[in-house]
């Protein structure tokens, strides 16, 4: 689920950090810039997890600050194919169970995704699993905020371009009309012992 992945960055120190330790300056700088950011075919940067080389600084004329290239190692998310996790039921809709992890929340499972036979409830906004055991059926809720467990099936990166703005004069749309999804994973739970977790307790 977590990887270390490694990076190249040239990091500015302002002057007015100058008395600080260089270490310190750039661990902060490296994590405001790349805290909760998605790089393409990567994951969710979350925490610096060390410096591996830090070269000489250099200050360049009519800006005062200085700007040191960096080698270092990331924490970053990105669960493999097949990885099972468990998190919690974020909402429901027709298109599937929305999951959550709690620092991470673009997770659907699709309804073909889910035990079958499973319907969704309007009145209730939940799905339901028609749970048949030798004719003895039951209604088992899928409710927000009951943890469960699932299979992580497909992932999917999209480039996200800077937000336009509308043309006043032909009134197209802007990009903000259609927010896009950086990162995104898609699971399943219609395997057995996959889904909400008090549904196999005692089993």
């Amino acid at each position: 689920m977590f990887i270390l992945s490694e990076f190249k960055d040239i990091i500015r120190t302002p002057p007015n950090q100058f008395n600080q330790p260089i270490e310190s300056c750039i661990t902060q700088s490296l994590n405001q810039k790349l805290s909760n950011k998605v790089f393409p075919n990567i994951g969710l940067c979350l925490m610096l997890y060390d410096i591996t080389k830090i070269e000489d600084s250099v200050i360049i004329p009519g800006d005062g600050a200085s700007h040191t290239k960096v080698e270092f190692r990331y924490v970053v998310f990105r669960p493999f194919v097949s990885e099972i996790l468990i998190g919690k039921i974020r909402s429901c809709s027709k298109e599937g169970v929305h999951v959550t992890l709690g620092f991470f929340e673009d997770i659907l499972i699709p309804a073909e995704g889910l035990q079958q036979p499973s319907r969704f409830d309007e009145k209730e906004q939940v799905w339901v699993w028609e749970f048949d055991n030798d004719g003895d059926k039951h209604d088992l809720f899928m409710d927000p905020g009951d943890k469960l467990k699932f299979r992580v099936i497909s992932e999917q990166f999209t480039e996200i371009s800077p937000v336009t703005c509308p043309d006043i004069l032909d009134g197209t749309p802007s990009d903000a009309d259609s927010p896009k999804i950086p990162y995104s994973l898609t699971g399943t739970i219609n395997e057995p012992g996959l889904g909400i977790l008090s549904w196999w307790q005692g089993s």
